[in-house]
């Protein structure tokens, strides 16, 4: 993985990255369509290694990562300058299990156990299960660069006051 050329004053630690990416709900992900970048909200979940969509298989974004799978998302949050903080990931987004994912699509695949329990988690699934409507599959998005900020730390540098 590339380092962060960002100051590392103000990267997160691994463990700040994984807390807030435990807790924030939406990203916005960027694919390259034929014109160019498209950006779209979406719900993820962060297993400690890979960002994972749970995408809509009829959508610009699944078009366009079929053609190019390359992506970025941003996860951030902060109202004020110095509140800002975030993550930028890129990667590959890869297709993980059957396309779409629905109820009766046989045996679970054992690599979306893990993300679809944090989805189910993450969302307050009822029963604690994800629901499968047969419209969604997933996208597994391992970072080839993960760049990370936060604002806040700038308060407690030497000779800020």
């Amino acid at each position: 993985m590339r380092e962060q050329r960002r100051s590392r004053v103000i990267a997160m630690s691994e463990e700040e990255r994984d807390a807030f990416l435990g807790v924030q709900r939406t990203c916005r992900l960027a694919s390259l369509g034929p014109g160019g970048p498209h950006v779209s909200p979406v719900w993820f979940v962060w297993d400690g290694a890979a960002l994972w969509v749970y995408s809509l298989t009829r959508s610009q974004r699944w078009t366009d990562i079929q053609r190019d799978p390359r992506v970025a998302a941003v996860i951030d949050a902060g109202e004020h300058y110095h509140e800002l903080h975030g993550v930028e990931i890129e990667g590959e987004a890869v297709v993980v299990g059957p396309v779409p994912r629905a109820a009766d699509t046989g045996p679970d695949t054992p690599e979306l156990a893990g993300p679809e329990r944090l989805m189910a988690a993450k969302y307050q699934h009822p029963a604690g299960a994800m629901i499968h409507d047969g419209r969604h599959a997933w996208l597994r998005i391992t970072p080839a660069k993960i760049t990370s900020w936060d604002f806040r730390k700038l308060e407690n540098l030497p000779g800020r006051s």
